[in-house]
């Protein structure tokens, strides 16, 4: 194979494994912001079922506060009952007295409804807390495990810039800006395999002479479509796969 062609393969390597390198980098902040939102909407939760336990003790104050006026007002027209001189007094007392009986009841049976949605708001806003330190549990491993993807991917970067200055001091000047200059245009992709007479990136036929040259691999070729510098990967017939296995280390 072709000397230059031979490193660009491996440039083309290296840079692809750089380009996802970065890519993960970027969408840390990302990945750290839905983690706060994680961690907001679990306290979001824990200070809404505080909020609705907080308005059910305040109507429930406020009900106790309306029995006690009814009660108050029960117990004076049960004095006056006690001091009427005529039936009719006595029969309009009795109306108040079983109106404020009434009322007394009504408040109670509220407040009982109020009592036993106060249980199952106690129980939720317990829920949301208990869920809510989990969550901070689970977002801090999360932290440190994104913190330590960061950490090898920048290690990985630093190494791959090591390895890439000694790929490109081995490559052809001319070799090497083909190589640039593709793959500024074309996302970082500068080569593609060529396979059934197909470049298999852009999925362009390519002419049958320029098929051949590319079989040889002894020189850069471009494919005519997308300018990518084309190679020639040879079919591994079932005796090289073969000793290709046998060559592999032993499983355990």
């Amino acid at each position: 194979m072709n000397a230059d062609l031979e490193r660009l393969i491996a440039l083309q390597r290296l840079d692809s494994t750089a380009d996802q390198a970065r890519r993960h980098l970027a969408e840390e902040p990302a990945r750290l912001s839905a983690l706060d939102a994680r961690l907001e909407n679990a306290r979001l939760r824990v200070a809404s079922a505080k909020e609705r336990l907080a308005e059910n003790k305040h109507a429930r104050s406020a009900i106790d506060k309306e029995v006690a006026v009814h009660q108050g007002r029960l117990s004076k027209y049960r004095e006056q009952a006690m001091a009427v001189k005529t039936n009719v007094e006595y029969h309009a007392i009795q109306k108040e007295i079983a109106h404020a009986q009434s009322e007394v009841k009504a408040h109670e049976d509220t407040m009982l409804e109020r009592m036993i949605e106060g249980d199952d708001l106690t129980a939720a806003l317990k829920k949301a807390e208990v869920d809510l330190a989990a969550e901070q549990k689970s977002v801090e491993a999360d932290r440190k495990k994104i913190a330590a993807e960061a950490a090898q991917e920048r290690a990985t970067l630093e190494k791959l810039t090591v390895e890439r200055l000694e790929l490109v001091s081995g490559i052809s000047p001319q070799a090497l800006a083909v190589f640039e200059l593709v793959s500024s245009r074309r996302g970082g992709v500068a080569l593609a395999e060529a396979r059934d007479g197909i470049c298999t990136t852009c999925h362009v036929r390519l002419r049958p002479q320029v098929f051949n040259t590319i079989l040889k691999n002894e020189q850069i070729t471009q494919c005519d479509s997308c300018n990518r510098i084309l190679y020639y990967v040879p079919k591994k017939t079932g005796q090289t796969e073969a000793l290709d296995a046998a060559s592999q280390p032993a499983q355990s």
